[in-house]
């Protein structure tokens, strides 16, 4: 399905909701705007198969050009909206962008254009400078009518760059129309998805997983409630305000709210929740048992990647059986290898790979990365770099990233088992745990902190999260120093820019 065909069923019935201020975006205003969005790429020239990069704040917009593009049969590629300029500008001449549509509430209008002169196209919303049209008036200009022919198309989103450059993900298109819908969405949907649902949307929508739960929830006819940013008190009232069935989260989001005040998490109701979807980097098991604990039986948890070359899935009632597993194959074949590839046996961790019946993706403009992301004999098995292991259920357990391992005297240390125990510290809001060198071990696990608001960093604390540490943890596990920030670099999507605060502790290499 796809917005024509919910304007024509229930075409007065909200679409999109704000969740601050409540306007709606209706069925109908929702397909009409992207008729024109796509008449309008098609009139600048754009043609199926060609790339637009979009940068924007959490905006009703936001809709209308995504539908739009996807109706002409174009690559969308979201950027996140806190990149610098030139980070930006990267991602738009990277893609090929033929044209691109951003905020001036985001963006450096002037100097984003001045830095994608290959781009044909700048189209200005909230905002205008010289090079750039407005965007508002051109979709006046346009007819709301679909193209004669709507090839379906697709995102082609960026990594991070947490460990490089950000590198596009490019996939072959469908070959099918907007008419049929996103491809898979009717068949894999665990979550129970539908017409009635009404779905929280905390996230920024540059991200992958968002702006995926929102293109399928509107797919499938349901309503999108979009917070403009994440707030822990907010979402909760959102739920109450608009009788929220599903949402979905990253584990940061979980750790704020559970840090509320007693008495603020008591205060609304949640009883329309029916699903709450989490995944994008990996949370503590306590941390998952106490939401379960507050929001019932209702946690659906997945592993994917940007790169859609395999996922598993687990729900609330299997998690309860299998702690700390992120479920069971549910696209793709699991392998577990080491480094030279071998398969490993259950309960052995080693390098996640996905088997698919053909290569998934490729990461654009760059071949090394794409090979490297193979397995050294079958192509069609696919890693992410994350490490893990299987149990004998077939149930996959996440270790960590392969990048971010610490080998200290010869033993594999996990950051992630480390930061599990320190966030659970009623001082700590946000923990980092990596290698720094070590003359004797080769590394030594060094934690970086974010206390909570109103605890002061200092040495008495790292002595306090130390002891912490040494109860919950065997000791080569144990930071052996610590280190506090007033705030870890962590995007809104919860990923952690560890690089960032792991490379100062490295020397540079010529």
């Amino acid at each position: 399905m796809y917005p024509g065909h919910w304007a024509t069923a229930k075409p007065d019935t909200p679409a999109v909701i704000h969740a601050a201020t409540g306007e709606t975006m209706t069925w109908q205003a929702l397909n009409d705007a992207s008729n024109r969005v796509a008449q309008l790429l098609r009139r600048l020239g754009l043609e199926t198969g060609d790339h637009v990069s979009l940068l924007m704040e959490n905006h009703f917009d936001y809709f209308p050009f995504a539908w739009g593009a996807m109706r002409a049969g174009l690559y969308l590629t979201c950027i996140n909206r806190y990149l610098t300029v030139e980070e930006a500008a990267y991602i738009v001449t990277d893609s090929g962008a033929k044209a691109v549509l951003a905020s001036g509430i985001t963006c450096d209008l002037v100097a984003l254009r001045i830095l994608t002169p290959d781009t044909t196209h700048h189209l200005a919303v909230r905002g205008s400078a010289d090079g750039w049209q407005d965007y508002a008036m051109l979709l006046q200009a346009e007819r709301p009518i679909p193209l004669s022919y709507e090839p379906m198309g697709d995102s082609m989103l960026y990594s991070s760059g947490s460990t490089g450059r950000p590198k596009g993900i490019k996939r072959p298109l469908s070959g099918k129309t907007v008419q049929e819908g996103i491809p898979g969405v009717q068949r894999a949907n665990p979550y129970g998805i539908d017409d009635a649902t009404i779905y929280l949307s905390p996230a920024p929508l540059y991200h992958a997983a968002p702006f995926g739960f929102c293109m399928r929830t509107l797919c499938l006819g349901g309503s999108v409630v979009m917070m403009e940013k994440f707030d822990a008190e907010a979402a909760l009232a959102a739920i109450e305000r608009f009788r929220i069935s599903h949402s979905q989260w990253v584990p940061t989001m979980f750790v704020r709210l559970l840090k509320l005040d007693s008495a603020v998490r008591d205060r609304y109701d949640l009883s329309s929740h029916q699903v709450a979807v989490h995944a994008a980097a990996p949370r503590p098991v306590e941390v998952k048992r106490q939401m379960m604990d507050w929001w019932g039986p209702i946690l659906w948890e997945y592993y994917a990647g940007t790169e859609r070359n395999g996922s598993t899935i687990i729900g609330p009632e299997d998690w309860l059986a299998h702690p700390g597993s992120v479920g069971r194959a549910a696209s793709g074949m699991i392998h577990i290898c080491d480094e030279e590839g071998v398969e490993q046996p259950s309960g052995e961790a080693g390098l996640v790979y996905f088997e698919q019946p053909a290569k998934p993706f490729e990461y654009h403009n760059d071949a090394a990365k794409t090979a490297g992301a193979a397995h050294p004999e079958h192509p069609n098995w696919t890693s992410l770099g994350d490490v893990g292991y299987l149990d004998g259920d077939g149930y996959l357990y996440l270790t960590d990233r392969k990048a971010f391992m610490i080998i200290s005297g010869g033993v594999n240390i996990y950051p992630r088992e480390i930061e599990d125990a320190l966030i659970l510290h009623d001082k700590v809001a946000d923990v980092a745990v990596f290698g720094i060198p070590d003359e004797d071990f080769g590394e030594s696990v060094k934690a970086v902190v974010q206390p909570v608001p109103g605890v002061e960093a200092s040495a008495a604390l790292a002595v306090e999260l130390t002891t912490f540490a040494k109860d919950h943890l065997a000791g080569y596990k144990v930071p052996r120093s610590i280190d506090f920030m007033a705030e870890l670099p962590r995007l809104p999507t919860g990923k952690l820019y560890k690089k960032v605060l792991r490379d100062p502790y490295w020397p540079k290499k010529n």
